[in-house]
Protein backbone atom coordinates (compact mmCIF):
# COMPACT_ATOMS: atom_id res chain seq x y z
CA UNK A 1 0.00 0.00 0.00
CA UNK A 2 0.47 3.82 -0.44
CA UNK A 3 1.10 5.09 2.67
CA UNK A 4 1.20 8.96 4.25
CA UNK A 5 2.84 9.32 6.86
CA UNK A 6 3.10 12.73 9.09
CA UNK A 7 4.85 14.09 11.75
CA UNK A 8 7.58 11.75 10.47
CA UNK A 9 10.30 13.60 12.41
CA UNK A 10 8.20 12.90 15.81
CA UNK A 11 8.67 9.95 18.29
CA UNK A 12 6.31 7.97 17.16
CA UNK A 13 6.57 8.14 13.25
CA UNK A 14 10.30 7.48 13.30
CA UNK A 15 9.58 4.18 15.22
CA UNK A 16 6.72 3.53 13.07
CA UNK A 17 8.59 4.56 9.21
CA UNK A 18 11.38 1.18 9.17
CA UNK A 19 7.95 -1.16 10.50
CA UNK A 20 5.90 -0.27 7.14
CA UNK A 21 8.89 -0.10 4.98
CA UNK A 22 9.98 -4.24 5.89
CA UNK A 23 6.03 -4.86 5.56
CA UNK A 24 6.89 -4.04 1.84
CA UNK A 25 4.92 -0.84 1.76
CA UNK A 26 5.77 2.38 -0.10
CA UNK A 27 5.66 5.73 2.62
CA UNK A 28 5.40 9.48 2.17
CA UNK A 29 6.94 11.37 4.96
CA UNK A 30 5.82 14.27 5.50
CA UNK A 31 8.21 17.09 7.17
CA UNK A 32 8.23 20.51 7.55
CA UNK A 33 11.95 20.81 6.85
CA UNK A 34 13.79 18.62 4.79
CA UNK A 35 17.11 19.76 6.37
CA UNK A 36 16.62 18.02 9.54
CA UNK A 37 14.97 14.68 8.65
CA UNK A 38 17.41 11.85 8.66
CA UNK A 39 15.27 8.53 8.12
CA UNK A 40 16.27 5.48 10.30
CA UNK A 41 16.19 3.59 7.28
CA UNK A 42 17.40 4.08 3.40
CA UNK A 43 14.81 2.58 0.94
CA UNK A 44 13.65 3.42 -2.88
CA UNK A 45 9.82 2.94 -1.38
CA UNK A 46 10.47 6.10 0.56
CA UNK A 47 9.92 9.57 -0.57
CA UNK A 48 9.77 12.96 1.20
CA UNK A 49 7.80 16.18 1.20
CA UNK A 50 8.51 19.44 2.54
CA UNK A 51 4.79 20.16 4.31
CA UNK A 52 4.13 22.66 6.50
CA UNK A 53 0.18 22.19 7.67
CA UNK A 54 0.15 25.23 9.46
CA UNK A 55 0.32 26.53 5.82
CA UNK A 56 -2.42 26.07 3.15
CA UNK A 57 0.25 27.05 0.99
CA UNK A 58 1.37 23.28 0.78
CA UNK A 59 -1.56 21.65 0.41
CA UNK A 60 -1.86 20.63 -2.87
CA UNK A 61 1.67 18.81 -3.11
CA UNK A 62 -0.02 15.29 -1.99
CA UNK A 63 0.34 12.37 -5.05
CA UNK A 64 -3.35 11.04 -5.72
CA UNK A 65 -2.52 7.40 -5.52
CA UNK A 66 -2.02 7.47 -1.34
CA UNK A 67 -4.12 4.38 0.20
CA UNK A 68 -3.65 5.20 3.97
CA UNK A 69 -2.76 8.39 5.97
CA UNK A 70 -1.06 8.55 9.54
CA UNK A 71 -1.86 11.91 11.78
CA UNK A 72 0.61 11.83 13.95
CA UNK A 73 1.02 15.52 14.23
CA UNK A 74 0.57 16.72 18.11
CA UNK A 75 1.89 19.84 19.55
CA UNK A 76 1.86 18.97 23.62
CA UNK A 77 5.70 20.90 23.74
CA UNK A 78 4.79 23.84 21.93
CA UNK A 79 5.82 26.86 23.40
CA UNK A 80 3.03 28.46 22.22
CA UNK A 81 -0.06 29.12 24.70
CA UNK A 82 -2.57 28.22 21.97
CA UNK A 83 -1.40 24.97 20.92
CA UNK A 84 -4.33 23.78 20.95
CA UNK A 85 -5.76 26.21 18.12
CA UNK A 86 -2.34 25.43 16.31
CA UNK A 87 -3.69 21.54 16.49
CA UNK A 88 -6.89 22.34 14.92
CA UNK A 89 -5.51 24.31 12.10
CA UNK A 90 -3.21 21.41 11.45
CA UNK A 91 -5.68 18.89 11.33
CA UNK A 92 -8.23 21.18 9.24
CA UNK A 93 -5.33 21.79 6.81
CA UNK A 94 -4.56 17.92 6.32
CA UNK A 95 -7.92 17.24 6.09
CA UNK A 96 -8.12 19.70 2.59
CA UNK A 97 -4.74 18.24 1.71
CA UNK A 98 -6.37 14.72 1.32
CA UNK A 99 -9.10 15.85 -0.71
CA UNK A 100 -7.65 14.80 -4.42
CA UNK A 101 -6.43 11.68 -2.94
CA UNK A 102 -7.92 8.21 -3.10
CA UNK A 103 -6.79 7.87 0.98
CA UNK A 104 -9.46 5.31 1.99
CA UNK A 105 -8.18 5.13 5.53
CA UNK A 106 -6.71 7.47 8.26
CA UNK A 107 -5.49 6.25 11.41
CA UNK A 108 -5.09 9.03 14.06
CA UNK A 109 -3.18 8.21 17.36
CA UNK A 110 -4.64 10.29 19.85
CA UNK A 111 -4.54 10.28 24.48
CA UNK A 112 -6.65 8.16 26.16
CA UNK A 113 -9.28 10.90 27.89
CA UNK A 114 -11.53 10.73 30.40
CA UNK A 115 -15.47 12.04 30.03
CA UNK A 116 -15.88 13.90 33.02
CA UNK A 117 -12.79 15.64 33.92
CA UNK A 118 -10.07 16.79 30.47
CA UNK A 119 -6.69 18.67 30.43
CA UNK A 120 -6.30 21.49 28.21
CA UNK A 121 -3.69 19.04 26.33
CA UNK A 122 -6.63 15.81 26.24
CA UNK A 123 -9.38 18.57 25.23
CA UNK A 124 -7.50 19.44 22.55
CA UNK A 125 -6.45 15.59 21.27
CA UNK A 126 -10.47 14.88 21.51
CA UNK A 127 -11.14 17.87 19.65
CA UNK A 128 -8.70 16.61 16.94
CA UNK A 129 -10.54 13.55 16.57
CA UNK A 130 -13.93 15.28 16.12
CA UNK A 131 -12.36 17.23 13.48
CA UNK A 132 -10.56 14.03 11.52
CA UNK A 133 -14.01 11.91 12.17
CA UNK A 134 -16.15 15.02 10.62
CA UNK A 135 -14.20 13.69 7.21
CA UNK A 136 -16.50 11.57 4.57
CA UNK A 137 -12.97 9.27 5.06
CA UNK A 138 -13.14 6.55 7.31
CA UNK A 139 -11.06 6.88 10.34
CA UNK A 140 -9.51 4.91 13.18
CA UNK A 141 -8.55 6.37 16.52
CA UNK A 142 -6.46 4.64 18.72
CA UNK A 143 -5.67 6.41 22.08
CA UNK A 144 -2.82 5.98 24.21
CA UNK A 145 -1.95 7.07 27.69
CA UNK A 146 2.04 6.42 29.05
CA UNK A 147 4.29 5.37 26.44
CA UNK A 148 7.00 3.95 27.80
CA UNK A 149 10.01 3.12 25.41
CA UNK A 150 13.98 4.46 24.74
CA UNK A 151 13.89 8.19 24.24
CA UNK A 152 10.02 8.58 24.98
CA UNK A 153 9.11 11.36 26.94
CA UNK A 154 7.37 9.54 29.65
CA UNK A 155 10.44 6.88 30.04
CA UNK A 156 12.66 10.05 29.82
CA UNK A 157 10.85 11.83 32.66
CA UNK A 158 10.45 8.94 34.97
CA UNK A 159 14.04 7.91 34.48
CA UNK A 160 15.41 11.67 35.27
CA UNK A 161 13.49 11.42 38.81
CA UNK A 162 14.50 7.70 39.77
CA UNK A 163 17.85 8.10 39.00
CA UNK A 164 18.78 11.50 40.46
CA UNK A 165 16.29 11.88 43.70
CA UNK A 166 16.99 9.09 46.38
CA UNK A 167 14.18 10.85 48.04
CA UNK A 168 11.26 12.86 46.43
CA UNK A 169 8.77 14.70 47.74
CA UNK A 170 5.95 14.40 45.57
CA UNK A 171 2.41 16.21 44.48
CA UNK A 172 -0.81 14.04 44.95
CA UNK A 173 -0.95 12.87 41.80
CA UNK A 174 1.23 10.68 42.00
CA UNK A 175 -1.71 8.55 43.19
CA UNK A 176 -3.45 8.81 39.99
CA UNK A 177 -3.97 5.42 38.05
CA UNK A 178 -2.92 5.15 34.30
CA UNK A 179 -2.60 2.12 32.16
CA UNK A 180 0.99 2.65 30.20
CA UNK A 181 1.77 0.49 27.38
CA UNK A 182 5.37 -0.48 25.50
CA UNK A 183 6.03 1.71 21.99
CA UNK A 184 6.42 -1.94 20.46
CA UNK A 185 2.42 -2.30 21.10
CA UNK A 186 1.79 1.23 19.84
CA UNK A 187 3.09 0.20 16.69
CA UNK A 188 1.75 -3.13 16.68
CA UNK A 189 -1.36 -1.64 17.03
CA UNK A 190 -1.03 1.20 14.34
CA UNK A 191 -0.08 -1.54 11.27
CA UNK A 192 -2.73 -3.97 12.72
CA UNK A 193 -5.67 -1.50 12.11
CA UNK A 194 -4.40 -0.40 8.39
CA UNK A 195 -7.04 -1.61 5.80
CA UNK A 196 -9.16 -3.41 8.39
CA UNK A 197 -12.67 -2.02 7.21
CA UNK A 198 -13.85 -3.09 10.85
CA UNK A 199 -12.26 -0.82 12.69
CA UNK A 200 -13.34 2.05 10.23
CA UNK A 201 -14.95 5.37 12.41
CA UNK A 202 -14.24 3.70 15.79
CA UNK A 203 -12.29 4.66 18.63
CA UNK A 204 -10.11 2.10 20.75
CA UNK A 205 -7.98 2.69 23.71
CA UNK A 206 -5.14 0.77 23.91
CA UNK A 207 -3.02 0.12 26.90
CA UNK A 208 -0.62 -2.33 28.21
CA UNK A 209 -1.53 -5.11 30.89
CA UNK A 210 -0.76 -3.02 34.00
CA UNK A 211 -2.97 -0.29 35.88
CA UNK A 212 -0.59 1.28 37.64
CA UNK A 213 -0.33 5.15 39.90
CA UNK A 214 2.14 7.05 39.20
CA UNK A 215 3.81 5.91 42.34
CA UNK A 216 3.92 2.41 41.52
CA UNK A 217 5.49 2.83 37.83
CA UNK A 218 8.67 5.42 39.86
CA UNK A 219 9.35 2.78 42.23
CA UNK A 220 8.99 -0.04 39.88
CA UNK A 221 11.46 1.61 37.63
CA UNK A 222 13.45 1.87 40.93
CA UNK A 223 13.68 -1.94 41.46
CA UNK A 224 14.48 -2.52 37.91
CA UNK A 225 17.47 -0.15 37.94
CA UNK A 226 18.81 -1.51 41.50
CA UNK A 227 18.09 1.60 43.10
CA UNK A 228 16.29 1.91 46.34
CA UNK A 229 13.86 5.39 46.88
CA UNK A 230 11.67 6.61 49.18
CA UNK A 231 8.09 9.11 48.00
CA UNK A 232 6.32 10.94 49.96
CA UNK A 233 3.40 12.10 48.87
CA UNK A 234 2.05 15.85 50.13
CA UNK A 235 -0.98 17.92 49.41
CA UNK A 236 0.45 20.95 49.23
CA UNK A 237 1.79 20.97 46.24
CA UNK A 238 -0.49 23.34 43.26
CA UNK A 239 -0.21 22.24 39.61
CA UNK A 240 2.06 25.45 39.16
CA UNK A 241 4.72 24.13 42.07
CA UNK A 242 4.62 20.89 40.25
CA UNK A 243 4.94 22.39 36.90
CA UNK A 244 7.88 23.62 38.40
CA UNK A 245 9.44 20.44 40.04
CA UNK A 246 9.04 18.59 36.90
CA UNK A 247 10.86 21.19 34.95
CA UNK A 248 13.91 21.29 37.59
CA UNK A 249 14.19 17.67 38.10
CA UNK A 250 13.98 16.32 34.86
CA UNK A 251 15.08 17.14 30.99
CA UNK A 252 11.46 18.74 30.31
CA UNK A 253 10.36 22.17 29.10
CA UNK A 254 8.41 24.29 31.63
CA UNK A 255 5.35 24.11 28.88
CA UNK A 256 5.64 20.45 28.54
CA UNK A 257 5.97 20.11 32.41
CA UNK A 258 2.64 22.23 32.36
CA UNK A 259 0.82 20.33 30.10
CA UNK A 260 2.04 16.84 31.78
CA UNK A 261 0.91 17.51 34.86
CA UNK A 262 -2.48 18.91 33.99
CA UNK A 263 -2.96 15.50 32.26
CA UNK A 264 -1.35 13.54 34.96
CA UNK A 265 -4.30 14.68 37.32
CA UNK A 266 -6.69 13.08 35.10
CA UNK A 267 -7.04 8.80 35.60
CA UNK A 268 -6.25 7.26 31.70
CA UNK A 269 -7.51 3.84 32.10
CA UNK A 270 -8.48 1.98 28.76
CA UNK A 271 -12.33 1.16 28.20
CA UNK A 272 -12.22 -2.41 27.50
CA UNK A 273 -11.86 -3.91 23.72
CA UNK A 274 -10.96 -6.97 21.75
CA UNK A 275 -8.62 -5.11 19.25
CA UNK A 276 -5.71 -7.03 21.21
CA UNK A 277 -7.09 -10.28 20.80
CA UNK A 278 -8.47 -9.29 17.06
CA UNK A 279 -5.04 -8.61 15.42
CA UNK A 280 -3.43 -11.32 17.73
CA UNK A 281 -1.27 -8.92 20.06
CA UNK A 282 0.95 -9.82 22.48
CA UNK A 283 0.50 -7.26 25.39
CA UNK A 284 3.79 -6.28 26.88
CA UNK A 285 4.08 -4.98 30.80
CA UNK A 286 5.46 -2.22 32.47
CA UNK A 287 8.35 -3.99 34.19
CA UNK A 288 9.53 -5.53 30.45
CA UNK A 289 8.91 -2.51 28.57
CA UNK A 290 11.57 -0.60 31.15
CA UNK A 291 14.05 -3.37 30.39
CA UNK A 292 13.24 -3.58 26.55
CA UNK A 293 14.00 0.34 26.37
CA UNK A 294 17.38 -0.08 28.50
CA UNK A 295 18.39 -2.75 26.37
CA UNK A 296 18.00 -0.21 22.93
CA UNK A 297 20.00 2.05 25.17
CA UNK A 298 22.70 0.45 26.12
CA UNK A 299 22.96 -1.01 22.24
CA UNK A 300 22.83 3.11 21.16
CA UNK A 301 19.95 2.10 19.53
CA UNK A 302 17.53 4.66 20.27
CA UNK A 303 15.85 5.53 16.83
CA UNK A 304 13.99 8.49 18.12
CA UNK A 305 13.63 10.58 21.14
CA UNK A 306 10.96 13.26 22.15
CA UNK A 307 13.62 15.81 22.90
CA UNK A 308 14.52 15.94 18.90
CA UNK A 309 10.46 16.84 18.10
CA UNK A 310 10.10 19.35 21.01
CA UNK A 311 8.89 22.36 19.03
CA UNK A 312 11.61 25.23 19.04
CA UNK A 313 11.57 28.66 16.88
CA UNK A 314 14.24 27.29 15.06
CA UNK A 315 11.99 24.47 14.17
CA UNK A 316 9.18 26.52 13.28
CA UNK A 317 10.92 28.68 11.27
CA UNK A 318 13.22 25.68 9.18
CA UNK A 319 16.58 24.58 10.34
CA UNK A 320 17.76 26.15 6.47
CA UNK A 321 17.68 29.29 7.58
CA UNK A 322 19.88 29.19 10.12
CA UNK A 323 22.83 27.01 8.59
CA UNK A 324 24.85 30.35 7.06
CA UNK A 325 26.39 31.64 10.00
CA UNK A 326 26.05 34.94 9.17
CA UNK A 327 29.47 37.23 9.51
CA UNK A 328 28.29 41.14 9.77
CA UNK A 329 27.77 42.91 12.88
CA UNK A 330 28.64 39.57 14.66
CA UNK A 331 31.26 38.73 17.43
CA UNK A 332 33.31 36.03 16.52
CA UNK A 333 36.15 33.71 18.57
CA UNK A 334 38.15 31.89 16.00
CA UNK A 335 40.92 28.83 16.77
CA UNK A 336 42.74 26.78 14.95
CA UNK A 337 45.50 24.14 15.56
CA UNK A 338 46.52 21.01 13.54
CA UNK A 339 45.75 17.55 14.29
CA UNK A 340 47.62 14.35 14.34
CA UNK A 341 44.78 12.12 13.31
CA UNK A 342 41.91 13.58 11.67
CA UNK A 343 39.60 10.45 12.66
CA UNK A 344 40.58 10.06 16.10
CA UNK A 345 39.62 14.12 16.70
CA UNK A 346 36.01 13.74 14.80
CA UNK A 347 35.24 11.37 16.29
CA UNK A 348 35.78 13.56 19.77
CA UNK A 349 33.50 16.07 17.83
CA UNK A 350 31.21 13.77 16.99
CA UNK A 351 30.51 12.55 20.88
CA UNK A 352 30.57 16.25 22.36
CA UNK A 353 27.99 16.95 24.78
CA UNK A 354 25.88 14.73 27.17
CA UNK A 355 27.87 12.27 29.56
CA UNK A 356 30.92 13.04 27.48
CA UNK A 357 30.97 16.23 28.31
CA UNK A 358 32.85 19.85 26.85
CA UNK A 359 36.30 18.07 27.12
CA UNK A 360 37.45 21.57 29.06
CA UNK A 361 35.86 23.40 31.84
CA UNK A 362 32.90 21.23 31.54
CA UNK A 363 31.78 22.83 34.88
CA UNK A 364 31.22 25.60 33.35
CA UNK A 365 28.88 24.79 30.69
CA UNK A 366 27.18 23.20 33.46
CA UNK A 367 26.83 26.42 35.75
CA UNK A 368 25.93 27.87 32.41
CA UNK A 369 23.16 25.09 31.83
CA UNK A 370 21.67 25.39 35.72
CA UNK A 371 21.75 29.49 34.67
CA UNK A 372 19.60 29.14 31.97
CA UNK A 373 17.20 26.40 33.33
CA UNK A 374 16.87 29.52 36.16
CA UNK A 375 15.99 31.99 33.42
CA UNK A 376 12.96 29.41 32.03
CA UNK A 377 15.73 27.66 28.80
CA UNK A 378 16.50 24.09 28.40
CA UNK A 379 19.61 24.14 30.53
CA UNK A 380 21.92 20.95 29.60
CA UNK A 381 19.33 18.49 30.39
CA UNK A 382 18.31 17.29 27.15
CA UNK A 383 21.67 15.28 26.63
CA UNK A 384 22.11 13.92 22.98
CA UNK A 385 20.45 10.56 21.80
CA UNK A 386 23.14 8.50 20.95
CA UNK A 387 26.76 8.53 22.41
CA UNK A 388 28.71 8.20 19.29
CA UNK A 389 26.18 9.64 16.47
CA UNK A 390 24.73 12.82 15.94
CA UNK A 391 22.74 13.90 13.00
CA UNK A 392 21.24 17.86 11.82
CA UNK A 393 18.04 18.26 14.16
CA UNK A 394 18.30 16.60 17.19
CA UNK A 395 19.30 18.34 20.61
CA UNK A 396 22.40 18.06 22.25
CA UNK A 397 22.89 19.58 25.91
CA UNK A 398 22.03 23.10 25.18
CA UNK A 399 22.22 23.21 21.74
CA UNK A 400 20.29 21.86 18.13
CA UNK A 401 22.39 20.29 15.42
CA UNK A 402 22.13 21.76 12.45
CA UNK A 403 24.99 20.24 10.17
CA UNK A 404 26.45 17.11 10.97
CA UNK A 405 28.93 16.01 8.05
CA UNK A 406 31.77 13.64 8.45
CA UNK A 407 32.64 13.26 5.00
CA UNK A 408 32.85 16.86 5.43
CA UNK A 409 34.68 17.10 8.54
CA UNK A 410 32.19 19.63 9.88
CA UNK A 411 29.48 20.20 13.08
CA UNK A 412 27.18 23.52 13.29
CA UNK A 413 25.27 24.09 16.55
CA UNK A 414 23.32 26.91 17.06
CA UNK A 415 22.07 27.94 21.17
CA UNK A 416 18.37 27.11 22.19
CA UNK A 417 19.46 28.34 25.67
CA UNK A 418 18.33 31.90 27.24
CA UNK A 419 20.40 34.51 25.00
CA UNK A 420 20.25 38.51 24.14
CA UNK A 421 21.50 37.55 20.71
CA UNK A 422 21.84 34.26 18.70
CA UNK A 423 25.48 32.18 18.70
CA UNK A 424 26.62 29.55 16.43
CA UNK A 425 29.39 26.73 17.22
CA UNK A 426 31.26 24.86 14.37
CA UNK A 427 33.75 22.70 14.59
CA UNK A 428 36.05 22.48 11.08
CA UNK A 429 38.56 19.93 10.02
CA UNK A 430 40.08 20.08 6.68
CA UNK A 431 42.01 17.60 4.35
CA UNK A 432 45.10 19.68 5.52
CA UNK A 433 44.08 18.25 9.42
CA UNK A 434 43.57 22.15 10.36
CA UNK A 435 40.54 22.44 13.20
CA UNK A 436 38.94 25.23 12.96
CA UNK A 437 36.71 26.12 15.88
CA UNK A 438 34.54 29.00 15.72
CA UNK A 439 32.06 30.26 17.85
CA UNK A 440 29.59 33.47 16.35
CA UNK A 441 27.44 35.64 18.47
CA UNK A 442 25.25 37.91 17.03
CA UNK A 443 24.50 40.59 19.99
CA UNK A 444 20.52 41.63 20.27
CA UNK A 445 20.62 45.20 21.18
CA UNK A 446 23.49 46.85 23.87
CA UNK A 447 22.16 44.16 26.11
CA UNK A 448 23.67 41.21 23.94
CA UNK A 449 26.93 43.30 23.72
CA UNK A 450 27.17 43.92 27.53
CA UNK A 451 26.85 40.12 27.46
CA UNK A 452 29.64 39.39 24.75
CA UNK A 453 32.42 41.00 26.74
CA UNK A 454 30.93 40.01 30.20
CA UNK A 455 31.38 36.44 29.33
CA UNK A 456 35.09 36.94 26.89
CA UNK A 457 37.38 35.86 29.65
CA UNK A 458 35.35 32.44 30.45
CA UNK A 459 35.20 31.96 26.43
CA UNK A 460 38.71 32.22 26.78
CA UNK A 461 39.05 29.92 28.74
CA UNK A 462 36.74 27.41 27.71
CA UNK A 463 37.54 27.64 24.14
CA UNK A 464 41.21 27.61 24.73
CA UNK A 465 41.36 24.40 26.22
CA UNK A 466 38.43 22.71 24.63
CA UNK A 467 39.70 22.68 21.50
CA UNK A 468 43.46 21.82 22.61
CA UNK A 469 41.80 18.25 23.76
CA UNK A 470 39.93 17.70 20.73
CA UNK A 471 43.16 18.28 18.86
CA UNK A 472 45.21 16.15 21.14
Amino acid sequence: MKILLTGATGYIAQRLLPVLLENGHEVVCCVRDKSRFHPPVTSQQLSVLEIDFLNPQHLSRLPQDLEIAFYLIHSMSAQESDFDRLEDICAQNFLKSLQHTQVRQMIYLSGVVNEAELSKHLSSRKNVEKLLASSPIPITILRAGIIVGSGSASFEIIRDLVEKLPVMITPRWLRTKCQPIAIRNVLDFLVGVMGLTDTFDKTYDIGGPDILSYKQMLLRFAHIRGLKRTIWIVPVMTPRISSYWLYFVTSTSYALATNLVHSMKVEVICRPNHLAQRLNISLIDYDRSIRMAFDKIEQNQVLSSWKDAQSSNLLQKGISQYIQVPQLGCYRDVRQLSVEDRKASLQKIWRIGGKTGWYYGTWLWELRGLIDQAMGGVGMRRGRKNEREISAGEALDFWRVLVANKDEGRLLLYAEMKLPGEAWLEFKIDNERILTQTATFRPLGLLGRLYWYAVLPFHGFIFRGMIRRIAQ
